[in-house]
C-alpha cells in the first residue's frame, strides 16, 4: 500500500513541478507548486516524519504560496512578458549545475559522514519518543524564551511592514493613465 501511495504522489509531484516550469499563467504555476508541496508532505508522512509534513503544509503550501499569489496579484499578471533571453549562456549553465547537484546527491546517498554516522540516519526515531515529541520538548523546554522572542519579533516586523506600506500608498498621488490630454490652446 505504501508503494502505491508513493508512486501516485510521485506522479502528482512530477506533474506539479512540470506545471510550475511550463505553465505560462503565474497563478496556475503557483497552484501547481501547491500540488508539489502537498505531495512532498505525503512523502514525509511515508517516512514517519509527521512534524516535517505538518510544517510543509502549514508553512510552505499555505503561507508561502499565499504570499506568492499576493505578490503575483500585486504586480499584475496582465502585462505581457518578453520571452527574449538576454543571457543565452545561463540556461545551459544552470542545467549543468543541476546535473552536478543530482550526481552529488546520488553519490552521497548511502555513504557515511565524517563522524562515521550513516547519511540517512537520524536521532529522532521512535526510541527517542518520536520526532514531534523531541522537537516540542526542545522548543517549549530548553528554548522557550528564544522561541517566544522570535515570535514577537516576527509580529513586530509584520506590523511595521503594514504600517510602512500604508504610509507609502497614502502619501503617493493616484495617477490615472487614461486622462484626456489638454488641448494646446487650453480652455478656461
Amino acid at each position: 500500500m505504501e508503494a502505491f501511495v508513493f508512486f501516485v504522489f510521485a506522479v502528482v509531484a512530477l506533474a506539479g513541478a512540470l506545471g510550475v516550469v511550463l505553465v505560462r499563467n503565474p497563478v496556475h504555476a503557483a497552484l501547481s507548486l501547491v500540488a508539489t508541496l502537498i505531495s512532498v508532505a505525503v512523502f514525509f508522512l511515508l517516512l514517519e516524519a509527521q512534524l516535517l509534513a505538518g510544517v510543509q503544509v502549514i508553512v510552505y503550501a499555505s503561507a508561502i504560496v499565499v504570499l506568492f499569489l499576493f505578490v503575483i496579484m500585486l504586480l499584475g499578471v496582465d502585462e505581457s512578458i518578453s520571452l527574449d533571453d538576454p543571457r543565452p549562456y545561463q540556461r545551459p549553465l544552470a542545467l549543468g549545475f543541476g546535473f552536478l547537484l543530482l550526481a552529488e546527491v546520488l553519490f552521497l546517498t548511502g555513504q557515511t559522514w565524517v563522524t562515521g554516522l550513516p547519511s540517512l540516519g537520524s536521532g529522532l526515531g521512535p526510541e527517542a519518543g518520536g520526532n514531534v515529541e523531541t522537537v516540542a520538548r526542545s522548543i517549549f523546554g530548553d528554548y522557550l524564551w528564544p522561541f517566544e522572542i522570535t515570535a514577537i519579533l516576527l509580529v513586530i516586523a509584520v506590523v511595521g511592514a503594514v504600517v510602512l506600506a500604508r504610509q507609502t500608498f497614502a502619501g503617493s498621488p493616484v495617477v490615472d493613465e487614461k486622462q484626456p490630454e489638454e488641448s494646446p490652446g487650453g480652455s478656461t
